[in-house]
């Protein structure tokens, strides 16, 4: 699957730019489960906070996010591939794209365990093709990725 995460207040502290607890361990397991991972800001192009992490091992590509209207400016944008699960503490794109909706992670708090959470949603997902954890939502029904009929 292409798991597209989102950057600031899901990956990285949006107040202090700490790396989540968990993150280098969920990209590095579902990377070596087949998965591609991408990176996408709202705000940019984000190398710098995945080299700084240490996370470029395991990141196919880093983007920018579109911030409405989300097919439309996924395909005009030219991103090479079509998110097959968004992570991201916004709740419309994960609405819209289907995928998991985290809790906004400001601060460096070492008890936070939001990435387990979302290795596990993933897995029942790849296994079960759902998971009935809260955070998880499927496709918009209009949601038409490329190649869809």
């Amino acid at each position: 699957m292409n798991i597209f995460f989102d950057v600031d207040y899901t990956i990285v502290g949006g107040a202090d730019g700490t790396l989540r607890p968990g993150v280098s361990e969920i990209f590095q397991r579902l990377t070596q489960e087949g998965h591609n991972i991408y990176v996408w800001s709202g705000v940019g192009i984000r190398t710098y906070e995945i080299q700084k992490h240490n996370l470029n091992l395991y990141v196919s590509g880093v983007f920018e996010k579109p911030l409405a209207n989300f097919e439309a400016k996924i395909r005009a944008s030219g991103i090479p591939v079509y998110p097959d699960l968004v992570v991201d503490d916004y709740p419309e794109i994960v609405t819209t794209l289907g995928g998991i909706q985290v809790r906004p992670y400001s601060f460096a708090l070492a008890h936070d365990k939001e990435m387990e959470r979302v290795y596990n949603i993933i897995a029942d997902y790849v296994q079960n093709g759902h998971s009935d954890d809260s955070a998880f939502r499927l496709p918009s029904p209009t949601t038409n990725p490329p190649g869809a009929s």
